[in-house]
């Protein structure tokens, strides 16, 4: 009888380091030494290097993999490029990813399933900061092992010296990484040097090739040695006589009789079957989309996380994390992002920055906030409970991205470190009388009544008026006001933009708990930042927020300048003055907008009839 043929394994690895290494040209090279181009490819790849190609008259390889038409312009690579080859011995997933600076967060996504690194090093310019960069975001992302080539090694005088001297300082550089295996190849991609087959112009060098190296090199399948995650995608319902909740065993595996539990919940229940479009299985691995029944009626919805009940996930609403900061406007400890971790997302939001990591020589800077680009480790609190693994247990389960609630863009990308567990003395108490029972006593619906603008806008003049006229017709109101909680509650914060989170973050509670207690709260704040607006809004039931812009031109309020802010600030006196030294986001879609040139009572009478139109 012949022997059955043995499945290959699948490395996917990425490639990686600063622009212009070669990192596109070392993966066509690659696929045109293992005869993966077929004819009609290398016919247009040759029209194409006419076109576009930077290597004369010979072939650029690069252009196999640079598809889009800005990336062949510019040549560089922008967008994460997923290419498959295959040889006798295994199979290759290869993420080639962009090396400028401002897509360094493609490069962590194609890092985030990787396996394995090449670090590219352009032997005539050595260590580069995006090298740098990039070789702590793949320490950060879980990947263990790393090629670290050496490229453009006939470029160079001396390429014996050259290649020693990049080793040394990558060594120096990496060894705190704790990396499983740093292997370091002297390669030319362009003319296929140490690429599929060892080179005579290195006869110094006695390793392996690079396809040889990652022929062979071990990665263990992490995800399916993992413990048993199921993060629910939909509970499927078709029908009376059929429940069962889909999504993809994210680690470890599952059988049909096997225990599982809500980790969330701590419900258990046993995987009755296992069903998928062809047929039930009898048991799936990680990596499977399937749907789970289950023997008992269990309260699941999308996010949960079903788990072997003998080994759970944490449950906790803090953690700490490393953030790789990916959007352009900084990060402010304070602010409500949302984070997504698996099938869930949840509101959350970063309660301390403890530092920041200079990716020069990864020591750890003292920081307010993190730009883009940044590395920082931070505690994260969400608004509820949050089912994750540490990063370094579940690289499935341990990863979130936060995400910026005012334009829905990838804010940064985490990974968590451990959770941060509050004291289980606190818990939240319920009372017998709601906030419904306050407001019908009150005869009045409660609700925010949000005043936003420059100063000098006239908001403050405005709400005031909103304020005596409700209490005039018998309503029970209070003004908030930005500069009287200033004077208090407020009075250690400045009016950096991480202050101002803060401000707005800290009125919208007190607001919160005056709304629960029955009130028309008048808020009066600049609130220059859409997100924190938005926070408050979240903070009430539907329909209990409005927001009001008050439009008033910035050239009017520096006429009016009623208490000389605006001179100071031009002045250079009052730094960080909103329309002055810091931004101010208007509103886009404002309950109710208000032009700030309308005479004060006017526009208090708009406000009325529109908030409380009965009593008009």
């Amino acid at each position: 009888m012949l022997a059955r043929p043995q499945a290959k394994t699948l490395l996917r690895f990425i490639t990686c380091g600063s622009v212009d290494d070669g990192k596109s040209t070392l993966i066509g090279r690659l696929l045109y030494d293992t005869k993966l181009i077929f004819d009609d490819q290398l016919a247009s790849l040759e029209r194409a290097s006419r076109r576009h190609g930077t290597t004369g008259e010979d072939v650029d390889l690069a252009l196999l993999v640079d598809g889009l038409e800005a990336e062949r312009q510019q040549g560089i690579t922008i967008d994460v490029a997923y290419r498959f080859f295959t040889t006798p011995a295994r199979s290759f997933i290869v993420a080639d990813t962009p090396g400028h600076e401002q897509y360094t967060r493609n490069m962590a996504t194609g890092a985030s399933t990787a396996d394995l690194a090449i670090i590219l090093i352009d032997a005539r310019k050595g260590l580069l900061p995006q090298t740098r960069r990039h070789t702590k975001i793949c320490s950060l992302l879980g990947i263990r092992h790393v090629v670290v080539a050496v490229n453009k090694i006939d470029l160079v005088d001396d390429p014996e010296l050259a290649f020693a001297e990049i080793v040394d300082h990558y060594s120096e550089f990496s060894t705190a990484l704790g990396f499983a295996s740093v292997v370091p190849i002297p390669v030319s991609a362009r003319f296929g040097d140490n690429v599929t087959s060892s080179s005579q112009r290195t006869p110094w060098y006695e390793g392996p090739t690079l396809l040889n190296y990652l022929e062979a090199v071990d990665v263990a399948d992490e995800a399916s040695s993992a413990s048993f995650r199921f993060p629910v995608q939909w509970v499927n319902r078709p029908n009376l006589d059929f429940r069962g909740f889909a999504g993809t065993v994210a680690s470890g595996a599952v059988a049909v009789g096997d225990p599982v539990v809500v980790a969330a919940s701590g419900k258990t229940s046993v995987v009755e079957r296992i069903v998928t479009y062809d047929g039930d299985l009898s048991h799936a691995n990680a990596g499977t989309a399937v749907t789970l029944v289950l023997a008992d009626e269990v309260d699941i919805t999308r996010g949960d996380v079903l788990a072997a009940p003998r080994d759970r996930p944490e449950v906790a609403d803090q953690f700490a994390a490393h953030l790789v900061w990916m959007s352009e406007d900084e990060m402010l400890p304070g602010r409500s992002y949302l984070l997504m971790c698996g099938t869930r997302t949840v509101p959350a939001r970063i309660t301390s920055l403890k530092h920041r990591i200079d990716i020069h020589d990864l020591s750890e800077k003292s920081a307010k906030t993190l730009e883009l680009n940044s590395i920082g480790a931070c505690n994260i609190a969400t608004d509820s409970p949050l089912v994750f693994d540490p990063y370094g247990e579940n690289r499935r389960t341990g990863a979130f991205i936060l995400i910026d609630r005012s334009n829905n863009t990838t804010a940064g990308a985490g990974m968590i470190d451990f959770g941060l567990r509050r004291a289980s003395n606190i818990h939240r108490q319920a009372h017998s009388i709601g906030k419904a029972d306050r407001a019908t006593a009150l005869h009045q619906k409660p609700g925010i009544l949000w005043f936003t603008g420059l100063s000098g806008s006239g908001k403050s003049t405005i709400a005031d008026l909103v304020e005596r006229e409700l209490h005039r017709r018998g309503l029970h109101a209070m003004l908030l006001d930005g500069d009287n909680l200033r004077h208090g509650l407020n009075h250690d914060l400045g009016f950096t933009d991480a202050d101002r989170v803060e401000n707005i973050r800290r009125v919208g509670e007190v607001a919160k708990l005056m709304v629960d207690a029955g009130l028309v709260v008048i808020c009066c704040f600049i609130s220059p930042f859409a997100a924190e607006r938005e926070l408050v809004r979240g903070m009430v039931a539907e329909g209990e927020f409005t927001e009001i812009f008050v439009d008033t031109p910035i050239e009017e309020c520096i006429r009016r300048d009623p208490k000389g802010l605006y001179r100071k600030a031009q002045a250079g006196e009052i730094p960080n003055f909103t329309g002055v030294g810091s931004p101010y986001e208007r509103p886009q879609a404002p309950e109710l907008w208000l032009n700030g040139a309308a005479e004060a009572d006017q526009a208090a009478a708009k406000v009325l009839a529109f908030a409380y139109p009965a009593l008009m």
